[in-house]
């Protein structure tokens, strides 16, 4: 029987219908992923290792004043206790105080004396149970976000099993070029590939200020060239198209001040170092009685003394945030401004080769004061926000993320004013 046309055009409507509602349905998850799912702009965190806020204002780095005049500038950045460059940037990409996060020092022995970390062994800081807390690059790949770290503290260790999908081992024969040259290279991987974290590290105008003093015509030969690298920075992401999408926060981990052979502190005159064992020396000096010699160490370290102020480490004041942890030492010395500890026979070895410029100081100190400059798409432009502590960064970063920030110590306020969207 032949089909009849009136009969069978309800149907093939109802039919067509039904389809073009599956096709919908099926494609409207995917449309809303694809929204939900775009990522944020590219986060590059900079660290100028010893940067002293001040140093800003010399008139040698154009290009970071260029940041800080189309961006965020704060007062000052202010470090964590103690000033030392590991325990520092390690709170910058935590949020937790070194007593929380447990690099407690540059070198740390463990509580059973059985181990010992030092910042510049490559297989102590690749050990990952020094490292406490969840770092931002481990809470980026957590989330889908692909990392890229170039010498920071802490990226050559699976902490938690979790390393950035790319990193470099710290090696200071790499120019300042080749260093944001590597960034780059990074950035033009195909975007599957592509980090959405990335830091940067220069370490040059620290050293030239260990090695010349803060105010030397050596740290102020430096100031130039890791600013050159800053603009090399911004220079390539404009090529690429990328300076409107991506978010640079340039930070340091602490000042610097002047220091001198003739500021040493030999404490084996204060004390027996046979009956109480040094476990570091230096701006921040930690001891440990032997067995049987706390009433005589307590006795010989905690009297007071010219140019240094010795505490046991229950009794290390509550502003420092310092001295719960395990791995700090029973007494902690700290020196005046400008002073170290230090011990007779490490002065008879070095002679006169004595830091003329230190850190490691009493946090409140200007000379301790770090900078934090901010510029992007996230931020706004030409403001100047209050001096905050430095554990305030790790929020702002999990914030421009997206990421949900781990446990820390900061204070997420803090990001308000610098936001064009709180």
């Amino acid at each position: 029987m032949p089909s009849h046309p009136s009969l069978l055009a309800p149907v093939v409507r109802r039919l067509a219908l039904a389809c073009l509602l599956l096709v919908l349905a099926a494609a409207a998850p995917g449309r809303l992923a694809a929204k939900t799912a775009a990522p944020p702009p590219t986060l590059i965190l900079v660290s100028i290792d010893g940067f002293r806020n001040d140093f800003l204002q010399r008139g040698l780095t154009p290009n970071l004043a260029r940041l800080a005049a189309n961006g965020v500038q704060a007062d000052a950045l202010k470090p964590s206790f103690p000033t030392l460059t590991f325990p520092n940037h390690y709170t910058l990409v935590t949020g937790l105080y070194p007593d929380h996060h447990g690099i407690v020092h540059n070198r740390i022995e463990g509580p059973h004396n059985d181990e010992l970390f030092v910042h510049k062994d490559a297989t102590s800081t690749a050990d990952a149970h020094w490292w406490g807390g969840e770092p931002i690059w481990v809470g980026a790949e957590r989330h889908g976000i692909r990392a890229a770290t170039m010498f920071w503290p802490g990226s050559n260790a699976a902490i938690a099993g979790v390393r950035p999908s790319y990193w470099k081992s710290f090696n200071r024969e790499l120019s300042p070029q080749t260093r944001v040259d590597t960034v780059l290279a990074w950035l033009d991987l195909p975007p599957a590939q592509r980090p959405g974290f990335i830091t940067l590290y220069f370490e040059h105008a620290d050293r030239a200020g260990h090695d010349y003093g803060p105010d030397s015509a050596e740290v102020d030969a430096q100031l130039p060239l890791v600013d050159a690298a800053v603009g090399r920075l911004m220079q390539g992401l404009a090529a690429r198209g990328l300076d409107e999408t991506t978010n640079l926060v340039v930070v340091s981990d602490h000042g610097q001040t002047g220091a001198s052979r003739s500021q040493m502190i030999e404490v084996d005159r204060i004390v027996d170092l046979e009956r109480v064992r040094a476990v570091n020396l230096g701006v921040v000096a930690g001891f440990a009685p032997q067995p049987g010699e706390q009433r005589y160490a307590d006795t010989s370290l905690l009297r007071p003394h010219e140019h240094m102020q010795c505490w046991r480490k229950d009794q290390i004041p509550a502003r420092f945030h310092y001295g719960s942890n395990a791995r700090i030492p029973p007494i902690i010395c700290l020196a005046d401004k400008g002073w170290i500890v230090s011990s007779s026979a490490w002065l008879a070895e070095h002679g006169d080769r004595t830091p003329r410029g230190e850190h490691g100081y009493d946090n409140d100190l200007p000379e301790m004061r770090a900078l934090f400059i901010a510029h992007g798409p996230a931020f706004r432009r030409g403001a100047k926000v209050a001096e905050f502590d430095n554990v305030d960064v790790y929020p702002l970063l999990a914030h421009l993320l997206g990421i949900p920030a781990a446990r820390n110590d900061g204070n997420a306020q803090t990001m308000r004013g610098m936001l064009r969207k709180p």
